[in-house]
């Protein structure tokens, strides 16, 4: 096994006398493509906050890049990349105005950012639409901008939160090509996604039910295990017990 750079040991969150996680413990390694799956409601976001530093676990232990989730969450916020489907790109803004907005709150000196954004604009084929608002980029470029924006300061680790919700297959797999490259450079990509065929692509896969994970594994190992013919059928035969639900 590589190093280790996401550790939890029984990660609780309660709201009241609602658990949202269940003593989750888990590792993710540099480098690994790292899929946490569950129906709505299973928890994924409320861990996936508690690892980011955004949110204060009820109990439990765990470190993301080495910093503690409890007492280190500047160091930690300054150590990962975050892209979500709801929220990635201030569409009112400029391509390079998003790359230099960005790479300010990441820490980047004015020399890095102007270095960089020369860089991503060159690497994404951005160049003439350096000052065109985002808003009017199509769909599968934004994406592209959004991911390349989360990892601007080289990362360890980047997460990202069903980054693919609503866009078409070509742009998916386009996007994928991506995080393979980033993960290819040592970049570890905890991702989040709906998308069952996109779990064929990670390294190992975790699936909530209720708060819990009830299966970690590769897609093979898991596949054989409960016996199914597809990702989707393994979900279905965890998930269909749920109680919870948005």
């Amino acid at each position: 096994m590589g190093e280790i750079v996401i550790k939890t040991d029984k990660l609780t969150k309660r709201f009241g006398d609602f658990i949202a996680t269940d003593e989750l413990t888990f590792e993710v390694v540099k480098g690994e493509i790292f899929g946490f799956l569950g129906a709505n409601g299973a928890g994924k976001t409320t861990a996936m906050r508690m690892l980011c530093g955004l949110s204060k676990p009820s109990s439990g232990r765990a470190t993301v890049a080495g910093f503690d989730v409890y007492k280190q969450t500047e160091q930690l916020k300054k150590n990962i990349g975050y892209m979500s489907q709801k929220f990635s790109l201030y569409e009112d803004l400029t391509v390079v105005e998003n790359i230099r907005f960005f790479g300010g709150i990441y820490g980047l000196s004015d020399k890095e950012i102007k270095s960089k954004s020369e860089a991503l604009l060159h690497q994404l084929g951005l160049e003439k639409e350096a000052k065109t608002l985002v808003a009017s980029l199509p769909l599968g470029w934004k994406q592209k901008l959004s991911f390349s924006v989360a990892v601007i300061h080289e990362p360890k680790i980047v997460f990202l939160d069903e980054p693919t919700g609503g866009v078409d297959p070509v742009t998916r797999r386009q996007f994928w090509e991506l995080i393979y490259n980033a993960a290819d450079k040592g970049v570890t990509i905890f991702v989040t996604t709906h998308y069952m065929d996109e779990a064929e692509y990670c390294n190992r896969i975790s699936i909530m039910v209720d708060g819990k994970i009830k299966a970690l594994d590769t897609p093979r190992n898991l596949k054989n295990s409960f016996e199914a013919a597809s990702m989707d059928e393994v979900f279905y035969k965890l998930a269909r017990g749920a109680k919870r639900g948005e």
